[in-house]
């Protein structure tokens, strides 16, 4: 899947990568595919790195170090700026070692005001409701992890946890799945459809099923396509698609839009 990958980067100049987990950087190619990647034109490598892998094992503690040597875009989860709210929605000890890896990418020139090394930050709601305004959330994460732990990042990324997994469990179980999608619905943005992920981002899978998003490929609904893998990958076919929707989409139009990205609005 790696090596078709690379082929359909060469072959229509695509700029953005974006590698998702769980932990990619557990994979074992991973490394050789971040360099094959770069050689074969990629401009902007996002690796949506779990920051407590750089401290989980001795093989993974010069992460940071590949990361800078190729430039890479890291983008990490970290549910809040403090430890109770991470700890209880991450696990124990997460926070601590989240910070750890934070301290360790900026001193290697990750996230300061001025550094083309991108460090961004991923936050999501701990509970059934939208996030609040992203760039409010920005401004008080930036405050307290600079006064607290002398961190610098570039941009928060707020985005709308959508009703499916484990999340869609929690809901069912907790009996707020009704409330919660009549949020969504209501909330509903026109103005969030345009730019949503899905019309500019083709999502692969491991195995190399193609996707609409990372939502669509955890629900297992592949493209509305003749191109349904990244073997057969032409891009004119798949531009004509229809968009595979369903209620969960609603996530990414309430409010001001969610994306991977954070905000569309």
């Amino acid at each position: 899947t790696m090596e078709l990958c690379l082929q359909v980067i060469r072959n229509t100049g695509a700029h953005t990568l974006d590698l998702t987990g769980g932990a990619p950087e557990m994979n074992p190619d991973f490394r050789w595919f971040v360099e094959e990647a770069s050689k074969a034109g990629i401009q902007d490598f996002i690796v949506r790195s779990n920051l407590t892998i750089i401290r989980a094992n001795k093989k993974y503690h010069d992460l940071p170090e590949f990361f800078k040597k190729h430039n890479v875009h890291v983008v990490s989860s970290m549910p809040h700026y403090t430890r109770g709210k991470t700890d209880k929605q991450r696990g124990d000890g997460v926070f601590d070692k989240s910070i750890k890896a934070l301290q360790e990418l900026n001193a290697i020139g990750y996230g300061l005001p001025d550094s083309p090394l991108r460090l961004d930050l991923v936050y999501n709601p701990s509970g059934a409701y939208l996030p609040g305004d992203q760039g409010a959330l920005e401004h008080d994460f930036k405050k307290a992890l600079k006064e607290d732990f002398d961190i610098d990042f570039h941009n928060l990324f707020a985005i709308t946890n959508l009703p499916i997994a484990r999340f869609l469990d929690y809901l069912i179980a907790s009996e707020n799945y009704e409330d919660y999608m009549y949020s969504l619905v209501d909330a509903y943005n026109p103005s969030a459809v345009e730019n949503v992920m899905c019309t500019n981002t083709i999502s692969v899978s491991w195995d190399g099923w193609l996707y609409d998003c990372d939502f669509n490929q955890m629900l297992g609904l592949k493209v509305a396509s003749k191109v349904k893998h990244i073997s057969d990958y032409n891009e004119d076919l798949l531009n004509d698609r229809e968009i595979v929707i369903s209620q969960h989409c609603y996530g990414c139009t309430a409010g001001a839009g969610s994306s991977c990205q954070g905000v569309v609005t």
